[in-house]
């Protein structure tokens, strides 16, 4: 990790990394919570929006990891291509990726809560949303670097994402045969209980399990052609917009067309759940793009803008740091004589302090980065 002041970039970027992990931070559970507390439908239709589904289909909640991912593939082609053409060597890069990985995995189990030593049964979960991050940018990165251009990335997605429904759907599985998407009976399902030590997130499965790194590493890789068409300095603002609206709708059309006989199900991240989480991530990062970096309506974004310059920070942060204890202690008075809205403000204190955190980062210049 380093210090660092960050060199000028998109702020449409910054921001969508900063909105999703908004939610993720305490945003979601706001607005549950205030929708607990008025009963209003709309925000009991959103609360109901901030939930996983249980296995098949798709939620906005499934949308958060996915899309962190893809944003994390938008910063490749400004990381590693401006390099290469500046002259730094394949080896370094690689190198630079492999260390990256390596910290995210770290990362990812200190986050799990590797110092608690909780290694008896069920035993120590060494899969994480970190590691997944790290290893689906580390390969990703590889192919980026080790392919001549644009198009052949473009195959590189198209070849992982119609592999991976192959093996899902044509790899049989001992005792359940081929195609059997359900937790006990498909492919991810028994690579992980092999192969993976440790606790499974899904008890027989693992959202994050080893053959999640093909799926993560394409949504990624999504990420970075993303980012190529962004970083194409040949291309009008407008033009740009419409190529990656136009990348997402027929993401999310393929993926609808398909899933009637290939399910959405992010559990597994099907090759469908990929397509409309990265249909969509396209989408959100084109609007980003054009509202903030093309028309220039950037006041609003600074509050996301803020989160997202130190998102892995503040994901870690909330682990480390008792937020919780500092909105209590301003606001649980007022929290307890509010009845119903008690929780609501308890979680707008959560927020209101980490912001405040990551704004006391943002003015004394520090930016951790892995």
């Amino acid at each position: 990790m380093s210090k660092t002041t960050p060199t000028k970039r998109l702020l449409s970027l910054d921001a969508l990394r900063g909105f999703d992990m908004f939610w993720i931070i305490g945003g979601g559970a706001f607005f549950m919570a205030l929708a607990d507390a008025t009963h209003w439908g709309w925000l009991e239709s959103m609360s109901e929006q901030l939930k996983h589904v249980r296995w098949e289909g798709f939620r906005a909640w499934d949308l958060i990891f996915p899309l962190f991912m893809f944003i994390s593939g938008v910063a490749i082609p400004f990381a590693i291509l401006s390099k290469l053409k500046k002259g730094h060597s394949k080896a370094s890069l690689v190198k630079k990726i492999v260390k990256r990985a390596v910290i995210l995995v770290i990362l990812g189990c200190v986050y799990n809560g590797i110092f608690r030593l909780h290694f008896a049964e069920p035993g120590f979960r060494f899969a994480s949303v970190l590691a997944q991050i790290g290893l689906g940018y580390f390969f990703a990165g590889l192919i980026v670097i080790y392919t001549r251009n644009f198009k052949f990335r473009l195959i590189w997605v198209g070849g992982m994402l119609l592999g991976y429904a192959i093996i899902q759907n044509f790899i049989p599985v001992p005792g359940f045969g081929a195609g059997d998407l359900t937790p006990e009976g498909s492919i991810n399902s028994y690579i992980d209980q092999i192969l993976l030590p440790g606790r499974l997130y899904g008890k027989v499965y693992d959202p994050e399990g080893l053959l999640c790194i093909i799926s993560a590493a394409g949504i990624t890789l999504m990420g970075a052609l993303a980012g190529e068409v962004l970083r194409n300095k040949t291309w009008t603002d407008y033009k740009k917009v419409m190529i990656l609206s136009g990348a997402g709708a027929v993401g999310i059309i393929i993926a609808l067309i398909i899933q009637p006989f290939y399910p959405v199900i992010k559990a597994v991240w099907t090759t469908t759940f990929n397509l409309l989480a990265g249909g969509i991530s396209f989408l959100l990062l084109a609007l980003f793009y054009l509202v903030i970096d093309v028309w220039g309506f950037r006041k609003w974004a600074f509050f996301f803008q803020i989160i997202g310059l130190n998102s892995i920070t503040i994901y870690l942060g909330t682990q480390v740091i008792n937020f919780g204890h500092t909105s209590k202690f301003f606001l649980g008075g007022l929290s307890e004589i509010s009845g119903d809205y008690g929780q609501a403000i308890y979680m707008g204190g959560v927020i209101v302090a980490e912001w405040l955190f990551l704004y006391f980062l943002y003015r004394k210049k520090i930016f951790i980065r892995v």
